[in-house]
């Protein structure tokens, strides 16, 4: 039996070696590779299988990585690592140590842009080719992009200025779902090859030099008929109106509509930016994404033969099924109540209330900053809004969340889901910031869920607040098993509890460590050392009674948090030296994140390089009391 075309393939040099005719092989042999390599690490499946020809083609056509080439988030990126050098670790995926789940320049120098949030492509594609403009090269650019990133006003911010800047610029538009076009035939494919062919470009470019010598109104009709003229055939005058030559739709399936239509592009030196529309079929050859709603977006590990994902039996609710339940207990009792989410309905569990709430349930799409001033413009007309996001990707509003709603005071929710490390999905994904980038606001209620009995209660205490911004941040994954309470209870803004009395240690929790903290405790008691266990429940407004009792009727106090330095913690010193709590020889240490982007690795080994697990807690907490002791033996 002959050897696999894609066992010869090393790197896309060795793919530019083959005839076109074999093209199609390898794709077959490269959506087989990706799904067998997807079923042993789990992943996601469904994008990538959607462009495995387009990456076959892109790769063969261009000259990677001399010409730059750049995927938008990088769900689709698989079968790319495959064909550049990585094949060989692909079953490490998302495992510790071994690949990430998404671009990285750090693992290959094809990967020019590392991405995991979405529609940031065009922009550093835009950056690259102004780039090689001022340093005279010619190499070309291409972002490829889906059309669910699209709905991001970055990406429009971006082919604005393409367009503005006439750069030379080749944008792929991975059209899967959205049907911004009819269907694709063998009339469209050809249409777009003649579009996209030197002789049309050629013909083209000599009317126009002809029409610029008619009256400028005249040629301006001329112009523009001719551009509509190609936007009815074709569906592509949004992106004309944004300055890029549009060619499409090509079918994404078909080498022989797509490798033709590159070509012309690559060998048309002179054009300015152009979108070429690739209409793919999201999961396409792996038959559970036929009936799966979201095509195998993301999957766990997989039997290859029938396709059933493994998942461990759940032990408890995860979180983000805890806070579904309880947004739709408050919003059976105040009908004021709506839900806000970024194109992640699912992963917020926002789809369960959109089932009972179908018309107070509002998807922005990839759209942050537009659902928090959303929410804002709702809050001020007295709705009572929860913006669903998690953690990593709230970032990308945080002009909105100062001006639009922290500077006005309204009450806007935040629900964060995802706050912490979050495994596989690595550093791009963790929600490790929140805490002290909404902490340094005023007005805004920061809250963290230590159990899913605390987060029922949080939402039941965000959703009777209305005196300003409220946020609430809980972990990705399941509870620790506590019992959710029938009848939520409304909590004390700013107040914190004690769940354990000890006189040597204090052990102060904000979030979800509390299980490792009381853990860490069992391990002090058995060492001798008395220990309290707190739960802070609010890093801002601050419990500073409970924080001042702590701080003076014990030797040591510890901050636990999941998040950054400069959050929690910093909270608590700021507290402290304000009320001279430090100055008798307290010692104290905050528990943080550590100042890194951690790679990605199961949880539970993530905790603990950043020793936020309850070991390295009793550690750190026995140290200090030890060095007490040998202070106190010196004295004497």
């Amino acid at each position: 039996m002959p050897p696999s075309l894609l066992s010869q393939i090393r790197i896309p040099a060795d793919l530019r070696q083959l005839p076109k005719t074999q093209l199609q092989t390898v794709a077959d042999e490269l959506r087989t590779e990706t799904i067998s390599a997807v079923a042993h690490t789990g992943g996601h499946l469904g994008a990538g299988l959607g462009v495995v020809e387009l990456t076959t083609a892109l790769h063969y056509v261009f000259n990677t990585p001399e010409d730059i080439l750049i995927w938008d988030v990088g769900h689709q990126a698989y079968p790319h690592k495959i064909l550049t050098g990585r094949r060989d670790r692909i079953r490490t995926l998302r495992q510790g140590g071994g690949l990430s789940g998404f671009t990285k320049r750090s693992e290959s120098e094809y990967d020019p842009f590392g991405a995991a949030h979405s529609s940031t492509s065009i922009s550093a594609a835009l950056g690259y080719a102004a780039a090689r403009d001022q340093q005279g090269k010619k190499n070309h650019v291409i972002a490829v992009i889906g059309d669910g990133a699209m709905s991001a006003g970055m990406a429009y911010e971006a082919m604005n200025n393409a367009g503005a800047m006439n750069s030379r610029l080749i944008v792929i538009l991975n059209d899967n779902d959205m049907s911004i076009a009819p269907p694709v035939g063998a009339l469209s494919n050809y249409l777009s090859r003649l579009i996209s062919s030197k002789p049309y470009l050629g013909l083209r470019e000599l009317a126009k030099k002809i029409a610029r010598r008619l009256p400028k109104p005249l040629y301006d009709a001329a112009e523009r008929a001719e551009e509509y003229a190609r936007g009815m055939v074709t569906g592509g005058t949004l992106f004309e109106e944004l300055g890029f030559y549009y060619i499409g739709p090509v079918d994404g399936h078909n080498m022989d509509a797509l490798v033709p239509v590159l070509e012309n592009v690559r060998d048309t030196p002179d054009h300015g930016p152009v979108l070429i529309h690739v209409r793919t079929e999201k999961g396409r050859g792996f038959h559970p994404a036929k009936t799966a709603a979201d095509k195998c977006h993301a999957v766990s590990k997989f039997d290859l033969v029938t396709g059933e994902q493994v998942k461990a039996t759940a032990k408890a609710p995860t979180y983000t099924r805890v806070y579904a339940d309880s947004l739709i207990r408050e919003a059976r009792r105040d009908d004021k109540i709506v839900a806000i989410t970024a194109a992640m309905p699912s992963g917020t569990g926002l789809d369960l209330f959109e089932k009972e709430f179908p018309d107070r349930n509002y998807d922005v799409g990839i759209a942050e900053q537009h659902a928090v001033t959303f929410a804002a413009g709702m809050a001020c007309d007295g709705m009572r809004p929860f913006v669903t996001i998690y953690s990593t990707f709230l970032q990308r509003a945080y002009d909105q969340v100062v001006h639009d709603v922290a500077l006005q005071n309204l009450p806007v929710r935040f629900m964060m889901d995802r706050a912490g490390l979050v495994g596989a999905d690595g550093a791009t994904h963790a929600g490790a910031f929140d805490v002290a980038y909404l902490g340094c606001l005023p007005n805004m209620v920061i809250m963290a869920a230590a159990d899913e009995a605390e987060l029922s209660n949080m939402v039941y205490t965000a959703a009777l607040y209305d005196a300003g911004p409220i946020a609430c941040r809980y972990p990705r994954g399941e509870g620790t098993g506590a019992a959710i309470p029938a009848t939520p209870v409304q909590l004390e803004i700013g107040k914190g509890r004690v769940l354990r009395e000890g006189t040597k240690i204090a052990l102060l929790s904000f979030g979800a460590r509390l299980g490792e903290c009381l853990k860490a405790a069992e391990e002090l008691a058995k060492m001798g050392l008395s220990t309290t266990v707190a739960d802070a429940r609010f890093a801002k407004p601050l419990d500073t009674e409970l924080l001042l009792k702590l701080a003076h009727e014990h030797e040591v106090l510890i901050t636990i948090e999941e998040g950054a330095r400069g959050g929690f913690g910093a909270l608590c010193l700021h507290a402290l030296a304000e009320s001279g709590a430090l100055d008798n020889g307290l010692k104290i240490r905050t528990l943080t994140l550590p100042d890194i982007f951690q790679d990605h690795d199961k949880p539970e080994k993530q905790y603990e390089e950043a020793g936020l697990d309850a070991a390295n807690i009793a550690r750190v907490a026995a140290n200090l009391m030890i060095g007490n002791s040998q202070a106190l033996k010196s004295q004497i």
